[in-house]
């Protein structure tokens, strides 16, 4: 009832509005209206429209609709029965419904009341098809196009994802990328989407023009600039494309230059950056305004701190009064005055440059005030976002603990120390935050771990050791305790190992390291016929380490090991045996040589090794600043089958040159000698080549027997058959050095991982005695072969010079000789060469590049000096992969 009655009084409501409308109507119509506009005659009346009057709308039928409900359709829309139905009314609809975006034709009509609302409605997206996509994957665009499967089809949204494929490609520097999307009609009123995508050449900066700069020369200023123009030279670099941002970020580099300089008035007055007509290039104008230069003027430092003397401190400052001026230099020193003061306590020390500028000088005096803080103690020191490593891991990094003063200088070294575990994120920083008191301040060490195990399959290449296939798995923060555990494992065509290791840095929460390694390793060595590598001797390694190592200061370490090797060396009996007088199978000099047949056997070799070791690198696997020297004693003979002690040591300094070169310098050295009456076997010799000199062959450097074969004829008339052996002995003694500068490219090559360098390497290996050429002495000769041609015995003459020749004489006396069954006809001389201090040296450049398919290092280089015997080497590479 109540119902009933409010729909009455809304119908009597709105009837008098209905009779108002009508009776306007009749008015005008009738004769009164022309009353009226016979009365205005006199003065014409402003015309206003009339008022429309339509008919009741009776009923609202919705056809068309296929998925939507007719009710959803009318909701849309402010149409209602009982209504007067107008024009403006159905075109409000038609615009109502239009705005929706759900339909892609839309009519209103009305007969006597009856408004019919016919709709067609958009496709259903059954596809999103990308098409002429390659410099910029589906998985990168995707997911910035708003369109997806089961969506209502659209055209708005399709321009703004056509917008937003356009600007990936943008800051890519690809301005001439255009994208046309199409549709694809399917049954069912579904549509596929493509968008037929043009990419283009990328823009590049073809040109920078610099105006207003008198001082400094275009190329100097541009050189100042990440963005570069493109030019055939800077094929790889990614700085020749147009970037909005590094836009900005060049004018920042311009002032930082220019203020570097004295300059302190610069200012970019104006950068435009304007797109070729093709899209293909930009060219860049700056305006600049160079100003004054100025110069240092009084340089004072006033310190409200009772520990510094503001003279003593002026006095030792970087900046001098008449020097150029230079932001840089004032910012360093800025920051160096902080460090003073931290160091001495004052966490909150805040150091503020008040400049004096005489316009009429051009002089900027400065002063330094160090303002008033108090001295501060470490309040506590907290830990957080570890959930494996183990709390004790990180704070025995720490070289500040809670209750010391306050040290800035230590701060940061506790940052790199932890940063050093490998364990966390790079971004890492020790944040400094006030405690409950002012002179209270807490430590806080917000990590973000990482994975810390390694599984890595490795297959490559190399010029020294053929086809290589390597495994390895490793945990470097084993159980989160800061513990390595490892098991790796080698094959090649010359050696082959297996390795387990452990090490515990902080051996019984102790600031002692421990490590253990057990192994087994299996070499194949080899030498030179001609140019075919022909394996000698296989030596099998089983072993184990023990090392300890204990820190003397910050950066100094002692290391104290000890070694058990159990060495199986052998020959091949085919190749390099005979039969002696009693039948049994000896190793024969003349086909092995003296230092071979006396390093064949198995030895026990017991050693104990010391090393110290400085190190201040910032970065261990790729170094650009600091230096390391090591110390290195080992002697063999506290048990065991073999006497010797060993010296060695390395050092190694590297310096930033600035813009990104690096130089380097390393340098080491060695010495080896028996004990006891033991001389120094073949296999515990120093040897050198590649890798260590680059320039010269495997073994290339050093002490050698070279062996010429000859041939007779019947008229024994000897010719060199063309094929000699070349066996390296060795060295107790040698040097190496190497000097090299690692040359930057563009952040292109950068990011692909090229780093190109120029490198000079010398050294040598020397100090051995020298052999005794297939037992012979001086004046004698050794049977050395069955008879030759002529049915002569073969004979080896010694002369003076240690060269020895094979003859024919039968009146030499055969001493010692045994019957080597070498082959008929076989002649040859053998000489012994390379055993000289005298330096190796080679030049050249090379390239290292992380490359998608592994790491890859290659060389060219040229051998200046070198000796008889050396082997040298232009080319050499490595390559390898993980999979």
């Amino acid at each position: 009832m109540i119902g009933l009655e409010m729909g009455r009084r809304t119908e009597a409501r709105r009837a008098p509005q209905l009779a108002i409308v009508l009776l306007g109507s009749t008015i005008l119509a009738g004769a009164p209206g022309i009353a009226l506009a016979q009365t205005a005659a006199a003065a014409p009346p402003v015309a206003t429209p009339a008022p429309e009057v339509g008919e009741t709308i009776q009923t609202i039928q919705v056809t068309g609709a296929e998925r939507l409900e007719a009710q959803t359709v009318l909701s849309y829309i402010q149409l209602r029965v009982g209504q007067p139905y107008t024009k403006a009314a159905g075109d409000a609809a038609l615009k109502d419904l239009y705005g929706t975006e759900l339909f892609s034709d839309v009519q209103v009509s009305n007969d006597k009341g009856v408004v019919t609302i016919q709709v067609k409605e958009n496709p259903v997206v059954n596809r999103i098809i990308l098409e002429g996509n390659k410099r910029i994957k589906d998985d990168k665009i995707l997911p910035e196009i708003k369109v997806s499967p089961r969506q209502i089809f659209t055209r708005s949204k399709i321009r703004a994802d056509v917008a937003r494929i356009i600007e990936l490609y943008k800051r890519q520097g690809r301005y001439a990328a255009t994208v046309e999307p199409k549709m694809v009609m399917l049954d069912q009123n579904r549509v596929d989407i493509v968008f037929e995508i043009t990419e283009g050449d990328k823009s590049k900066v073809r040109q920078i023009n610099i105006l207003g700069n008198e001082h400094f020369s275009d190329g100097e200023l541009r050189g100042q600039m990440v963005t570069k123009q493109a030019r055939f030279t800077r094929l790889f670099s990614s700085g020749t494309s147009y970037d909005p941002d590094r836009m900005a970020f060049d004018q920042q580099k311009l002032r930082q230059f220019y203020l570097t300089q004295g300059y302190a008035d610069f200012r970019v007055v104006s950068a435009v950056a304007e797109l070729t007509p093709d899209k293909k290039d930009f060219i860049i104008t700056y305006v600049v305004e160079e100003g004054k230069r100025y110069k240092f003027g009084d340089v004072k430092v006033e310190s409200q701190l009772r520990d510094f003397d503001g003279e003593k401190l002026a006095k030792n400052l970087a900046l001098k009064k008449g020097d150029w001026y230079n932001a840089k230099l004032v910012e360093d020193t800025i920051e160096s005055l902080n460090d003073t003061a931290g160091a001495f306590g004052y966490a909150f020390a805040d150091v503020r440059p008040q400049y004096d500028r005489d316009k009429e000088n051009l002089t900027m005096g400065l002063t330094f005030v160090i303002q008033e803080a108090p001295r501060v103690y470490v309040e506590k020191i907290d830990i957080n976002g570890n959930t494996l490593t183990q709390d004790k891991v990180i704070r025995r990094e720490f070289r500040l603990a809670e209750g010391d003063a306050f040290n800035s200088l230590q701060v940061k070294r506790s940052t790199n120390r932890i940063k050093s575990l490998g364990y966390f994120q790079e971004k890492f920083e020790v944040e400094q935050k006030p405690g409950t008191a002012e002179d209270r301040i807490a430590l806080e060490a917000n990590v973000e771990e990482k994975p810390t195990g390694e599984l890595q399959l490795s297959a490559g290449f190399s010029s020294l050791e053929r086809f290589i296939f390597q495994a390895s798995i490793r945990q470097r923060n084993f159980r989160g305790r800061g513990q390595t555990v490892g098991l790796s494992g080698s094959y090649s065509s010359y050696s082959k190992s297996i390795e387990a290791s452990f090490v515990e840095p902080y051996l019984f929460d102790k600031n002692v390291s421990l490590g253990v390694d057990i192994y087994r390793r299996d070499y194949n060595s080899f030498n030179f016929a001609n140019s075919d590598r022909n394996t000698t001797y296989e030596q099998s390694t089983t072993g184990f380490q023990v090392r300890a190592g204990v820190p003397l200061t910050e950066y100094l370490t002692a290391i104290g090991r000890y070694t058990l090797n159990y060495d199986d060396v052998t020959l091949g009996k085919g190749t390099y045996y005979s039969i002696d007088q009693n039948g049994d199978y000896v190793c024969d000099p003349i086909r092995a040589g003296r230092y071979l047949c006396d390093a064949i056997g198995k030895r026990l070799s017991s050693i104990l090794g010391l090393s110290v070791v400085y190190d201040n690198l910032d970065n261990r696997m790729r170094p650009t600043r600091g230096e390391t020297i090591s110390l290195n004693v080992d002697l063999a003979g506290l048990g065991g089958d073999v006497n010797y002690y060993r010296l060695r040591g390395n050092a190694a300094k590297y310096w930033p040159l600035g813009k990104g070169f690096i130089f380097s310098i390393q340098g080491e050295g060695g010495l080896i000698k028996g004990w006891g009456g033991d001389d120094i076997r073949l296999t515990d010799r120093f040897y050198l080549g590649e890798p260590q000199i680059r320039g010269f062959g495997i073994r290339g450097v050093g002490p050698r027997v070279v062996r010429q074969y000859y041939t007779a004829d019947a008229n024994n008339e000897y010719t060199v058959k063309g094929q000699d052996t070349d066996d390296a002995l060795g060295g107790r003694y040698y040097y190496m050095a190497r000097g090299e500068l690692e040359i930057p490219l563009g952040s292109g090559a950068r990011e692909m991982g090229l780093r190109p360098s120029i490198f000079v390497d010398a050294g040598a290996v020397w100090a051995i005695k020298p052999p005794q050429l297939n037992q012979c002495h001086t004046g004698q000769g050794c049977f050395v072969g069955e008879r030759d041609s002529a049915g002569n015995q073969l004979y080896t003459q010694t002369a003076a010079d240690g060269t020895q020749t094979t003859t024919t004489s039968a009146t030499n006396t055969v001493t010692g000789g045994a019957n080597v069954a070498i082959g008929s006809n076989t002649n040859f001389t053998e000489t012994f060469l390379g055993n000289t201090w005298k330096p190796r040296v080679a030049v050249g450049f090379g390239v290292n590049w992380n490359s998608p398919f592994g790491p890859f290092r290659i060389d060219i280089s040229k051998a200046l000096l070198k000796y008889d015997g050396d082997n040298t080497k232009t080319f050499t590479f490595n390559v390898g992969t993980q999979f």
